[in-house]
């Protein structure tokens, strides 16, 4: 316990160094005032990691929950961003327990930010190593009355390309259909964009015969639309 300490104590001294009030301001504003921030930018926190790493490694196996868990309990916003940058050179070597307390991250202090990373990288790589695991959990996420657990489950497949379960995500997107819900629209405009690039026909016709909002339409044809006005 006492190394983890360590660890954390490390991060909060590089990370204050990094303070910057007039950035702090700005930043809680973008963010609509959902969390307090150091004011550091990310090219900062990118080198802070730099150093973390270099000055004191990778938490081990068995501190690694325990560290990210603490940097996700505290009040500024910028020690949830280095938990994600722990997390991001963890990715490709998850156990299959992790899940436990990857749901965690998703379900607390959540907002879009730390939610689509989550998702798209962390989340995504997890399946990729446990997919007998994908069904299940994500099923279990998008029966769920948790916007970001649902979230989450359109949107984890979007580095997947070739590789994306496109049954499974037009039944997810189906079933949110006539969702109000502005985060669950523009993901599933989001997952469609991005599938089109490998799948054009596909999304076309799946956009054709369902009724989408707007917002997800807009968001699901963008690079469609942009490639047929470049013919």
């Amino acid at each position: 316990m006492h190394m983890m300490n360590e660890y954390i104590r490390l991060i909060k001294t590089l990370l204050l160094s990094y303070e910057n009030q007039d950035n702090a301001v700005i930043m809680k504003k973008y963010m609509r005032d959902q969390f307090a921030f150091i004011g550091m930018k990310a090219p900062q926190r990118k080198e802070l990691v730099r150093k973390l790493i270099k000055l004191n490694g990778i938490p081990s196996e068995d501190e690694f929950p325990s560290v990210i868990a603490e940097l996700w309990q505290a009040p500024e916003r910028e020690y949830q961003y280095l938990a994600l940058e722990l997390l991001d050179r963890k990715m490709k070597h998850f156990e299959e327990k992790d899940m436990e307390w990857l749901e965690n991250l998703i379900v607390n202090k959540s907002w879009w930010d730390t939610v689509d990373w989550i998702a798209s990288k962390h989340i995504g790589s997890y399946f990729m190593q446990y997919p007998g695991n994908k069904n299940d959990i994500t099923r279990r996420w998008i029966d769920s009355n948790d916007i970001w657990l649902k979230r989450t489950a359109i949107l984890f497949q979007l580095k997947y390309k070739t590789r994306t379960d496109e049954k499974l995500l037009y039944a997810y997107i189906n079933q949110c259909l006539g969702s109000t819900e502005f985060f669950i629209n523009k993901a599933i405009g989001w997952a469609l964009r991005e599938y089109s690039k490998t799948n054009p026909q596909s999304v076309i016709d799946f956009v054709e015969q369902t009724p989408l909002t707007k917002l997800s339409k807009t968001e699901a044809l963008k690079v469609i639309k942009k490639k047929q006005k470049q013919l």
